[in-house]
């Protein structure tokens, strides 16, 4: 999914969530919107990695140009899989889920990324792209090393 829709999406959820709890403070409503949309950071980290540049524009250049030959791959049948993304994993999602526990902040972390990662989800199966993502720490571990 485009940042942009993240962005919107997140923004709507946090107003929700707002307006069906109006006592959260609005630090932690931020916190909330910040990692539905901030999430995907570990893209241009990813992108910056292959392409040896901190360049924000060559990071999106790179992400439409890799997204361009996935299609192509799935055009000829094959199911090809998109870089690895650890703040995506379901792993990360545990190890946030299990800190906001202990600390209210990592909390409505937890909140925001899964908003995100459904997101991410509900357009992965509605494009049929579900399997270009890795979504197990471990399985990436496993299959690199």
């Amino acid at each position: 999914m485009l940042p942009r829709w993240h962005i919107l999406f997140g923004a709507l959820f946090t107003l929700l969530l707002w307006a069906f709890s109006p006592r959260i403070p609005l630090a932690y409503l931020a916190l909330t919107f910040a990692a539905s949309v901030l999430i995907d950071f570990d893209h241009y980290v990813c992108a910056a990695y292959r392409e040896r540049t901190l360049s924000f524009k060559k990071a999106l250049k790179y992400h439409r140009l890799q997204a361009r030959a996935m299609e192509q791959k799935e055009r000829r049948g094959l199911k090809p899989r998109s870089d690895f993304h650890l703040f995506h994993t379901l792993e990360f999602h545990v190890l946030i889920g299990v800190l906001g526990i202990f600390i209210v902040p990592f909390f409505y972390l937890f909140i925001g990324m899964v908003f995100h990662s459904l997101l991410d989800l509900y357009d992965g199966l509605r494009k049929n792209i579900v399997h270009r993502r890795e979504y197990f720490f471990f399985n990436w571990l496993r299959e690199r090393f």
